[in-house]
């Protein structure tokens, strides 16, 4: 048997209510806030991420999925999305028709990583960006947005974490002081963490080595080292959140994974998903346009893990989704199902009237909107009624019998069990009652 790919699942009819239920949250939240939709494709020449997320970061060297077409270009299928997102601003030339673009998107991305709680390889984000203001009030209303839609979900156990990264010179001289502090440390670093101290060395901070975490702990920070802008900035960001009622908490050791951050940083983390506890986060890109060919233009934005947060969802029980259900099931009486004959006996149906009947009128619901369905494997009303419960049918409708031969429809409210028989060419009446 063909099993699906190690890192993949199904997203089956038992869960796609949740999905539905979060995509549309989503959508109604980003309208609030004015963002508008984009989709760009799931894939992409390499170069893209290389030069947009930074070669020497664990997605691009370790993570990403790569390969050649047909006509020999190096092709990858997304890690993320910011980069597809300001490719697609520069060469649709968005800056040159609005002066601010905020915008939204939600789809899979892919990464070739350890599988664990909340995170596939092939997993779903959604995300924001605004690209064309230095603004920190962006910067906090990208937090607020996310914050919005995470609380609007249930979710309680839920900590708002920022930090300032500064400007890249700013950063760039503050490396130098980290390097002086490391460099009689560093053969006690942990491999990984020797590594980044040459490519990536802010990564640092982000390791969970406990010998790696002893040793960060007495390490400079860089919020001490910021330019006043880069304060003034933070200051404003801090002050919005707590205007809007946010609480947060200032961490310094919060770098982010990809190199196109500057000043502002943030994450959202749960304690319900386990050790991998971050929803989303984001922060301030305002090198990443011109970096990837275009004009200078700053940008804001941030990412969530809709794996990550439908389980933290499930394990708070924080979901209140509506019943799935239908409005009609259609119940075929005839003389097979009332002698509950097997399948197997009939090759057939045994009235093509009663089938072209049923045909026409659920046909008619469905043009009015009225969710319906009927039996297609010959089965006994019994079982019938049985597919009607499973569904949640509102209402039965049976057609046949000595009722359908006198023309008339018996019509049955599964929460009451009350019936009544109509006319079976008063349509208007049967929608009246299915629709009360």
């Amino acid at each position: 048997m063909i099993k699906a790919i190690t890192g993949t699942k199904d997203i089956l009819p038992v869960d796609i209510s949740k999905w539905h239920y979060l995509e549309k949250l989503l959508r109604e939240t980003f309208q609030l806030f004015n963002y508008k939709e984009i989709r760009t494709p799931i894939f992409e020449e390499t170069a893209l991420f290389a030069r947009g997320i930074g070669e020497e970061t664990d997605i691009v060297s370790k993570e990403m999925y790569t390969f050649k077409d047909r006509s020999e270009t190096s092709i990858t299928l997304r890690p993320e999305n910011t980069a597809g997102v300001v490719r697609s601003f520069i060469e649709q030339s968005l800056g040159a028709q609005q002066s601010l673009n905020k915008l939204y998107y939600i789809g899979p991305m892919f990464r070739q990583e350890r599988p664990q709680a909340g995170r596939l390889r092939q997993f779903h984000q959604f995300g924001a960006e605004a690209l064309g203001s230095t603004s920190p009030l962006l910067d906090a209303e990208m937090i607020q947005v996310a914050y919005h839609i995470l609380k609007n979900l249930g979710l309680k156990n839920l900590v708002v974490k920022i930090n300032s990264l500064g400007i890249p010179e700013v950063r760039e001289n503050y490396k130098n002081v980290l390097r002086d502090y490391l460099k009689d440390k560093k053969d006690n670093l942990s491999e990984e963490s020797r590594k980044r101290f040459e490519t990536n060395i802010l990564r640092i901070f982000d390791s969970k080595i406990e010998v790696d975490q002893t040793i960060m702990k007495n390490a400079p920070l860089l919020i001490d080292y910021l330019d006043e802008q880069s304060k003034n900035d933070f200051e404003v960001v801090k002050n919005y959140l707590a205007k809007v009622g946010i609480q947060f908490e200032v961490d310094p050791a919060l770098v982010r994974g990809l190199d196109y951050y500057t000043k502002t940083t943030f994450e959202i983390v749960s304690g319900s998903v386990g050790a991998q506890s971050a929803l989303c986060g984001g922060g301030r890109y305002d090198l990443l346009v011109e970096e990837l060919g275009g004009k200078q233009t700053p940008g804001v934005g941030f990412a969530a893990g809709m794996e990550r947060i439908l389980l933290a969802c499930e394990n708070e029980k924080s979901l209140n989704l509506p019943q799935d259900s239908i409005d009609v099931y259609l119940i075929r009486v005839d003389s097979k199902t009332e002698q509950n004959l097997e399948p197997a006996l009939s090759a057939g149906r045994l009235d093509l009237k009663l089938e072209l009947e049923i045909i026409s009128l659920s046909s008619k619901l469905r043009q009015e909107y009225i969710s319906c369905d009927y039996d297609y494997l010959n089965r006994s009303i019994k079982a019938q009624m049985r597919e009607a419960n499973k569904f949640n049918a509102k209402y039965v409708v049976f057609i046949g019998g000595d009722e359908f031969n006198r023309g008339e429809l018996n019509v049955k409210n599964l929460s009451n069990g009350e019936q009544q028989l109509i006319n079976i060419e008063d349509f208007e009446k049967l929608k009246s009652i299915i629709k009360s």
